[in-house]
């Protein structure tokens, strides 16, 4: 009895896998981040109420089937979206609310961190946040003991341990080894006293465990934290927790040197693991790890699916105005696959998907756009392909990078819920990122199902296996279909980004309008 839970920006998902990684239930809770002074966040309240809903939506399905509720577990993991900035005092009290990786205010930290540490930190890693909170002189700044990330914090909730795995773990600050890089944290350090603020970084973050490594126990306030039914006993062990960046790894079966896997939903994040060193610093690419600890180039991009999200609704209301009651996955079905018959200029329309600001885009805050050529044919199917090339144009900034730096890919593996319409998603980020696209059947269980694995690694881990070596047995069997761009879809999506690259001068106006 596996538990894997992921904290998503939308859906807080829970599975429960067996011994064998086959999962056994899931569950889910629908949630949304808030808009609060300029800030986008998550109350740590509704992080337990969602947490609760999750599993006990997860534990009504195995009554279901199983005629009991669940009353003990043998493993847990904890995944979360990485990065963002969760600052306590030192009685643990949260000094501001959390601010998530979508937030884009902190560029001039991100900016002076990079130039001084001679390594990319990224707006939304939570040290970058930090050092930005010190430049502003918000006052909390001066009491912080303790920063984490999402699944840091919910991780202690379970545990009481103040732990991090890895990979998530390089997404507030770069390490090296299984460790915080030491000497940037002195240097960061140097740049904190001089603005008056004597402080130890290293000893603000958590521990970092790898892959496999004991992480804890559930403790009976945990288990009161995760069941409110109180069926749950304490117990379970747990691995240490990860951000969904890494458990999407996982999920594909991409943690050896030379993979790759992309997970696309609300956020978009393709990651490859490196055979060697990028050669320059780019701010287009973060550098973080795997769950065991190799490095990985990652193109990051806030925004993919959202957009789509929005207009699918508005659809299913205009269905609704006219009495007609549709299912919503099969509208997502129809509208993604009538986009195959979209024109080999996407009909001259320029889509924009930026609900947020877009730093690998260069814009600062978020103006969802769409407008077309005049002369441009504007129906459905070109109107979708459109929409479904924007979730996945802004990686291709990053993927361009990379190739100019040799990286070297073997596969790349897609994951997330832009790929549940078959061969539509996958041709599409084929296009993006110039490769075949792998889609393995759990797709749609994504991260949940990847922490599930992790935490069972740690529970069946055997003297000197690998995670690689136990997720290739594990995935030995499991069905995959790989596609790759025709050289239709590479021509439209090259029509494509002509316009959208042409287009963000426009996007980038509309987000300066609010200065």
């Amino acid at each position: 009895m596996i538990l894997g839970i992921e904290l998503g920006s939308t859906r807080v998902k829970s599975v429960l896998i067996d011994g064998q990684g086959k999962t056994v239930a899931v569950g889910g809770y629908e949630w949304e981040n808030e808009l609060k002074d300029g800030l986008w966040t998550y109350s740590l309240e509704n992080v337990e109420k969602a947490l609760k809903g999750s599993y006990s939506s997860l534990n009504a399905a195995y009554r279901q089937k199983y005629g009991e509720y669940i009353t003990e577990l043998d493993a847990i993991g904890i995944s979360a979206m990485m990065h963002g900035y969760l600052a306590f005092d030192k009685d643990d009290n949260l000094l501001v609310p959390f601010r998530t990786w979508r937030n884009t205010n902190t560029e001039r930290a991100a900016e002076e961190l990079t130039r001084e540490l001679g390594f990319n930190m990224p707006q939304r890693w939570t040290a970058t946040h930090f050092y930005q909170a010190v430049i502003d002189g918000e006052e909390h700044a001066r009491n912080v003991a303790y920063l984490t990330t999402l699944s840091g914090y919910v991780h202690e909730k379970l545990t009481g341990r103040k732990v991090l795995g890895v990979g998530d773990a390089s997404g507030m600050f770069p390490v090296e080894g299984n460790n915080y890089d030491k000497a940037r944290v002195k240097k960061y350090n140097a740049l904190l006293e001089k603005h008056g603020l004597t402080r130890d970084l290293g000893d603000l973050l958590p521990k970092i465990l790898l892959a496999g490594e004991d992480a804890g126990r559930l403790t009976e306030e945990g288990a009161a934290f995760l069941d409110e039914g109180g069926n749950l006993k304490a117990g379970a062990v747990l691995c240490a927790p990860e951000g969904d960046a890494g458990t999407g790894m996982v999920a594909t079966n991409s943690v050896r040197e030379r993979t790759g896997n992309v997970s696309a939903g609300t956020s978009a994040f393709a990651m490859i693991v490196l055979d060697k060193p990028l050669g320059e610093v780019h701010t287009e690419i973060d550098v973080v790890t795997t769950p065991s600890g190799l490095p990985v180039a990652m193109v990051h991009a806030n925004n993919c699916t959202s957009e789509i999200n929005a207009w699918v609704n508005l659809f299913d209301e205009a269905v609704k105005l006219f009495g007609g009651n549709v299912n919503k996955g099969e509208l997502y079905e129809k509208l993604f696959r009538v986009s195959a018959e979209s024109d080999g200029d996407v009909g001259g329309i320029f889509a924009c998907n930026f609900l947020s600001g877009e730093p690998i885009a260069e814009v600062k805050e978020g103006r969802p756009m769409v407008f077309r050529e005049a002369g441009g044919k504007f129906d459905l199917a070109n109107f979708m392909q459109a929409q479904i090339y924007s979730a996945v144009a802004a990686l291709d900034f990053g993927m361009e990078i990379l190739k100019k730096e040799g990286v070297a890919i073997d596969g790349i593996c897609g994951h997330g819920g832009f790929f549940k319409t078959e061969g539509i998603g996958q041709a599409a980020m084929s296009a993006a990122l110039g490769a075949p696209v792998t889609v393995m059947k759990n797709a749609g269980e994504g991260g949940a199902y990847g922490i599930a694995l992790l935490a069972l690694y740690r529970l069946v881990k055997k003297d000197g296996e690998t995670l690689a070596d136990f997720l290739d047995k594990h995935f030995e069997n499991e069905e995959k279909v790989t596609l790759s761009a025709t050289d239709k879809d590479r021509e439209k999506f090259g029509n494509f980004m002509k316009t959208y690259r042409a287009g963000l001068h426009a996007e980038r106006a509309a987000a300066r309008g609010k200065e």
